[in-house]
């Protein structure tokens, strides 16, 4: 048995009637050849790697009464037909009857007595192409390890056949006696968790604010001439009490989704970023900004504040002794509908997250994470149960207006039994109050963005799917200038300097008739 982490935790809680903690992912496949059968296929891929897959295999073993975050365990009775389903679309089969399917699917909850996950092989999509949808609790994974779940399910190589250990011994369900035990017991061990987690805190707190110049009390002063700290600290606190303005998708949500996507090439994001100093971040931020000032004018809402975007951070490391956990936190940028021009947006996205990034790196946030552990279950999900009863969603300002996350994916083609996948697009999901989400995975050479909506608050979510599209041409016609003189500069930078002529040595003096002479 493994206890869940706070984190981990906190996206079972926050689910109510209308709001999901689940996250998905649609690859899009082509068959290799005429007799291939994706369902068949696939079911096989997971029979025969689920001992490598422990997402796959776990179940949820709640505490009686949410006195304490439940525990995973090994599920004794895995039934694959129950997590595995074959459906089709509609004639014709084009993206939009595929948006529509994955919409319904992604508008019902996970049942909590089976494994957190589900497929679904998808028929009937035209040009003979199928698609794979996976619907996987947040409680179970973030998006880096996400990124690790879709490598170790699919493979490099259409012939590779990867060494699988053998299936752990199932667990028996704990019974309710055995679970208070547990809970007993952790609670009597929790004040010295939290003293602990405490000394850490302050531990974190004193190297990163020490190393960025903060004076603490009783040590020399800084020069006038040299920053403080402390200014950046205080931008800290300004920018997280500063509300979203409101918009047409920030109100409260239902239980209904809307999911559109399209691709970009990742070549022309990176033309961008290069051109404009920015990042690949920045560049999306800015995109993102330029559709929504469009979408926003198209609905007679005002832009003349910058809109508000959390920002999913990933705080792993490579050295966590648990893969399949949450280990991520959020910043929180402006996306510039304010500003006209599409190069400002880039210049002023490119600002608002180094000034994030800043106010990230001032705070211990990994050292943060371990107060989640010790949150108390029936009260946070009572909150989140009295956000949507309330409709809280509908009463002021909200603190974020969307969440806009950017997710590295494979830079090589994977396959399913021979199947190439050929796009990737993340399905995210939507918290009471901010009805909108724009994800960004990357795969092979492309850029696949997915958009999720509430049904009633972005009716027309396809509207700003191409406007996102829109807003990466006009990025590229406003630096086409700039673009063309690129290659010119970097022959310029990489030109050798030309060679000084060699300095002439003084001839050799004659000896005067004082010198001795050999």
């Amino acid at each position: 048995m493994k206890q869940l982490s706070g984190l981990d935790a906190g996206f079972l809680y926050m689910e109510t009637p209308t709001t999901y903690g689940h996250v998905s992912g649609l690859g899009i496949y082509e068959r290799p050849d005429k007799s291939f059968s994706p369902y068949e296929t696939f079911r096989g891929r997971v029979e025969e790697r689920i001992g490598l897959l422990e997402p796959m295999r776990r179940r949820l073993a709640p505490v009686p009464f949410d006195l304490d975050h439940p525990y995973w365990i090994e599920d004794p009775a895995l039934d694959l037909d129950f997590h595995i389903r074959h459906i089709a679309v509609p004639p014709p089969g084009g993206d939009k009857e595929l948006a529509a399917l994955v919409s319904r699917i992604i508008g019902r909850h996970l049942d909590r007595n089976h494994p957190l996950w589900e497929a679904y092989v998808i028929e009937g999509l035209d040009h003979d192409r199928w698609a794979l949808l996976t619907k996987v609790h947040h409680a179970t994974i973030d998006g880096a390890a996400g990124a690790d779940f879709l490598t170790m399910l699919l493979d490099l190589d259409p012939t590779a056949k990867p060494e699988v250990p053998p299936l752990p011994a199932t667990e028996p369900v704990p019974s309710s006696a055995e679970m208070l035990w547990r809970t007993a017991t952790n609670n009597f061990s929790r004040p010295w968790r939290m003293a602990k987690a405490q000394q850490r805190l302050f531990q974190d707190s004193y190297e990163i604010w020490s190393r960025q110049g903060f004076q603490w009390p009783g040590t020399n002063p800084k020069p006038d001439d040299t920053p403080s700290t402390g200014s950046k600290l205080k931008a800290v606190g300004s920018a997280a009490t500063t509300s979203a303005p409101p918009t047409p998708f920030n109100r409260s949500i239902g239980p209904n989704r809307r999911f559109a996507f399209a691709s970009s090439r990742l070549e022309d994001i990176k033309a961008l970023k290069n051109v404009t100093n920015a990042t690949v971040n920045d560049v999306i931020m800015a995109v993102c900004g330029g559709a929504l000032r469009q979408y926003l004018i198209n609905h007679d809402s005002p832009v003349d504040r910058p809109l508000v975007a959390g920002v999913p951070v990933s705080l792993r490391t490579g050295d966590e002794t648990e893969r399949w956990t949450n280990r991520v936190s959020m910043i929180v940028a402006e996306l510039p509908v304010h500003l006209e021009h599409p190069l400002e947006r880039i210049a002023a996205a490119q600002a608002s997250m180094n000034q994030a990034k800043t106010s990230f790196g001032a705070l211990p946030a990994d050292a943060l994470q371990d107060f989640t552990q010790f949150s108390p279950p029936a009260v946070f999900t009572t909150a989140s149960r009295l956000m949507t009863q309330l409709h809280l969603g509908d009463r002021g300002n909200q603190p974020m207006n969307l969440v806009v996350s950017n997710v590295p994916g494979p830079r090589v083609p994977l396959y399913l039994g021979g199947a190439p996948m050929v796009h990737y697009y993340p399905v995210s999901t939507v918290a009471e109050g901010q009805g909108l989400n724009i994800t960004v995975q990357s795969y092979q050479d492309e850029l696949d963005f997915g958009l999720v909506g509430d049904r009633e608050l972005v009716p027309d979510i396809w509207d700003l799917m191409t406007l996102i599209t829109d807003e990466i041409d006009a990025l590229m016609e406003a630096t086409a200038s700039l673009r063309a003189a690129e290659p010119a500069k970097q022959a310029k930078a990489k030109k050798p300097a030309a060679k000084k002529p060699a300095a002439k040595k003084p001839a050799a003096k004659k000896p005067r008739a004082t010198d001795k002479t050999p």
